[in-house]
């Protein structure tokens, strides 16, 4: 079995599963007994690519999709199978990373390819294992324990935000300047961003499978598939709330800022101007001319610095009232 295929098995209408190898696709599949087969690939080679589209009938467009990553969202019919692409998230240092699923959905099998930061999908086929009735619906139920996974996982990475976004509240609203505080805000927003341009097309995928007359899909997954779009909507509605959250919180960060260089500078101002009093009043007396008659009084020099102790006075009291100093 090559390394990239994580999981290869058959899964039958008494809940039963059996792994198999690749090579015994088409005698499981010769056997029509309501069974599917699921197959889970990691960033798989093309050879084995190719084999799938052999054993299954795939197009060749799918296939060239499939075996390169950076692919937008989207549901494309292909004859009696559906090729789907989904993108996901996952949290790496601190950082979230990007990846995509491509999903094929046949009559009798389902094959998921996953490309880039991506949880195992091993989580949504034990739950599907442990659900027998609903594993008869067949392959189209694995596709919608799938898609309910991918969007499930970034619920966590949204709350992470917020909870960010709470810690940092404390800092946005602080006397200080603190470029950290504007970098981690900023950081928090271009991720944000990036999110919701992974997130928000899915709606769009969630909702044509949710209208979709493809006999691929019945009725009943139909259903659950809703639950997965409400699911979807609910996120990209926080996210925007969180983007409204972080662009607010830069503004009302860069205003404070702002109103604290104004207290500096108006307190500057104030002080420069009590300043300015005396040293107006100690220029007349550096002009050196001759005829001041006040340099020749016996007082002079006392009442000069009792008038500059008032004005300075005043004027302290004065600002000091109008919160300048």
């Amino acid at each position: 079995m090559p390394a990239c295929v994580v999981n290869c098995a058959v899964y039958r209408r008494d809940g039963s599963r059996e792994n198999i190898d690749l090579d015994r696709i088409s005698e499981v599949l010769a056997d029509d007994d309501s069974s599917f087969v699921w197959i889970g690939l990691y960033e798989p080679e093309d050879e084995v690519l190719e084999k799938l589209q052999e054993e299954f009938h795939l197009h060749d467009l799918a296939i060239e999709d499939a075996s390169v990553a950076h692919q937008r969202p989207k549901v494309e019919a292909y004859g009696n199978s559906l090729f789907l692409v989904a993108s996901t998230a996952q949290v790496v240092n601190e950082r979230i990373a990007y990846g995509e699923t491509h999903i094929f959905l046949g009559p009798r099998y389902l094959v998921t390819v996953r490309h880039g930061a991506s949880l195992s999908y091993a989580a949504a086929r034990l739950r599907i294992e442990r659900e027998p009735e609903l594993l008869a619906l067949g392959p189209s139920y694995g596709m919608h324990s799938v898609l309910d996974f991918i969007v499930d996982n970034y619920l966590p990475i949204v709350e992470e935000f917020k909870a960010t976004l709470n810690r940092l509240e404390h800092a946005i609203v602080s006397e200080n300047y603190h470029r950290a505080t504007v970098k981690r805000l900023y950081d928090l927003k271009r991720e944000l961003t990036y999110m919701r341009v992974a997130v928000a097309p899915m709606q769009d995928v969630l909702s044509q499978l949710v209208r979709s007359n493809s006999p691929l899909i019945p009725e009943e997954v139909r259903f659950y598939l809703r639950d997965v779009h409400d699911h979807s909507l609910r996120t990209n509605e926080t996210i925007d709330v969180l983007r409204d959250m972080l662009s607010t919180a830069l503004g009302v960060n860069q205003a404070l800022v702002t109103l604290s260089q104004g207290e500096v500078v108006r307190k500057l101002a104030g002080w420069a101007a009590l300043l300015a009093a005396p040293t107006l009043i100690a220029s007349w007396y550096g002009m050196n001319f001759d005829h001041m008659p006040e340099l020749h009084g016996k007082y002079s020099y006392p009442l000069m610095i009792a008038g500059v102790a008032v004005v300075v006075g005043v004027l302290y009291r004065y600002l000091k009232k109008v919160r300048w100093i």
